[in-house]
This record gives structure tokens, C-alpha cells and sequence, in this order.
């Protein structure tokens, strides 16, 4: 089945960012460079999510919470990683302009946002390993190479991890919190993907499911030791979800009952408030 694939006006963020240095694009005070370039990428960015009058970024990230609320700051993390989980096994899979392009949007998505919660908490400045990987993967970089960015992406959001607010909000509430928005959009996207033949909302949900996946594993013997009922709820919506998403490639039929989606859905987070 032929597919089209989400685009940002046309163009990644690493795309868009070679052009500005190419044509020596400068901002208003006559300075170029990717200072500039960034800004003018997230500002054409916008039209993809939209920025909330409350603080939510394009990632749909509150990000007036993020520096003092742990669930909200790794939920932040988790789009990030959802994206490179795309990104890699989209690449690896032959969809070369989309992993670049899932590679690149977390930087305007979440990252540009969230860069003032960041520098607050000390997190490195995490965009240049986005802009990079997608890079690599826009000149045709081996899969193998590919998946080591993916891994050394992941491996500072791990560290990343580690500087989230602190609260009174345990371990295995934080985590389940986490996992519960990122169930939650997984299957929002499967609404959208079934309305659609683009890849990108398919590609998307099974980035967030994933990310879900991934998360609930490291997390499991903290959530199942504080909330064994919420864990089972858990299990079930991601069990779900897995029919829905069996690879990253998009199947021909989007068939999955999105009612039973949303009731899993709903169901976790009802558990984990």
C-alpha cells in the first residue's frame, strides 16, 4: 500500500537547518547561523501541533509544570524517546525520509520548549544528537550506524532521567504516570492513522506504544510493589495496544477497535490518578 509521509512544510528540522546555513539565512539583527535557523524551524513547526495559551509545546507537553512536576517531565522524555524508537525502526525498515524526519521533530516538538526546564534542572542541551542522527540518516548512514545514535540519544535521556523535579510523588507513580500519557497517545494516533493513508500518525502511535513498552519494563517491580492492580491494567492496555501496532511498518487494514483502545486507555488512567 502506498503511503505518504508526515512533513514539516516539506522539510525535517536537519533539512531545514542545512538550508539556512547554505543560504546564510540571518535573523533580525543581521546574525546568522543555527540560532536563527532554529527559531524560523520552530516557528514553522507550529502548524504540526499548535502552542497551547496555558504552556503546552507542540508535543502537547505543559511545560509551565515540567520543572516541578516529575510525571510531566518524563513524559516530556518519553516523546522524545518515542521518536527515536520510530526513527531507528523506520529506518531500519527502508523509510529513510521518515526516520530522519522522526529523528528531527522532537527538537521543535518538545525540546525547544522544554530548553529553559533544562538548563533550570542542568540537562545538557539535547537537540544536537536529534539534529545529528537525522542527518546521518538524510545521507543514507548504515542502519547499524543509525542505531548506535539512536542509542547514544537514549542513553542521555537516561541521564536526563535522572535531574527530574523531585516531590513527594513515588517511584512507581511517576513511571506509571508516565507510561499511562504515553498509552494515551498511541492511541489518540491510531484515531488519526485510521482516518488517513499518511505514515506518519501510524508511525507515531507505534513510536508512543513502544516508548509505553519500554518504560512499564524498567519500571514494572516498582509499580507492581506499590499498585499490583494498576500494573495488571497496565498489561492489558499495552497487550492491546500491540495489535494495533504489530510492526512499524503500517499494515494495510487499520482494523484495531478503537473503542476497546480508548476503554484501555481510559482504564490506566483512571488507575494511575
Amino acid at each position: 500500500m502506498k503511503v505518504e509521509l508526515k512533513t514539516w512544510g516539506q522539510l525535517s528540522v536537519a533539512t531545514a537547518l542545512a538550508g539556512f546555513a547554505l543560504t546564510g539565512c540571518a535573523d533580525e539583527s543581521g546574525e546568522g547561523g543555527e540560532g536563527a535557523a532554529m527559531q524560523q524551524v520552530g516557528e514553522a513547526g507550529e502548524g504540526e501541533g499548535g502552542e497551547g495559551e496555558g504552556g503546552e509545546g507542540e508535543g502537547g507537553v505543559d511545560t509551565s509544570a515540567a520543572s516541578t512536576d516529575p510525571v510531566v517531565f518524563g513524559s516530556a522524555l518519553a516523546i522524545a524517546e518515542a521518536h527515536v524508537i520510530a526513527a531507528r525502526d523506520a529506518y531500519a525498515a527502508g523509510e529513510i525520509e521518515a526516520g530522519a524526519e522522526m529523528f528531527a521533530h522532537p527538537v521543535s516538538e518538545v525540546l525547544l520548549e522544554l530548553q529553559p526546564t533544562f538548563t533550570e534542572l542542568g540537562v545538557d542541551d539535547l537537540s544536537p544528537l536529534f539534529l545529528a542522527a537525522s542527518d546521518a540518516a538524510l545521507i543514507g548512514a548504515s542502519s547499524k550506524d543509525i542505531a548506535l545514535k539512536a542509542d547514544d540519544i537514549v542513553t542521555a535521556l537516561r541521564a536526563a532521567e535522572e535531574k527530574a523535579p523531585t516531590g513527594d510523588t513515588s517511584a512507581g507513580k511517576i513511571a506509571a504516570g508516565v507510561v499511562a500519557d504515553q498509552i494515551e497517545r498511541a492511541v489518540e494516533m491510531y484515531g488519526q492513522a485510521a482516518e488517513t493513508t499518511i505514515y506518519g500518525p501510524y508511525l507515531d502511535g507505534y513510536g508512543f506504544h513502544r516508548a509505553a513498552t519500554t518504560i512499564y519494563e524498567r519500571s514494572a517491580e516498582a509499580i507492581k510493589g506499590e499498585d499490583p492492580k494498576l500494573a495488571a491494567t497496565i498489561e492489558r492496555a499495552l497487550s492491546v495496544l500491540g495489535t494495533a501496532y504489530p510492526t512499524v511498518a503500517r499494515p494495510e487494514n487499520l482494523d484495531a477497535n478503537q473503542g476497546e483502545l480508548s476503554g484501555v486507555s481510559s482504564a490506566v488512567l483512571l488507575a494511575a490518578s
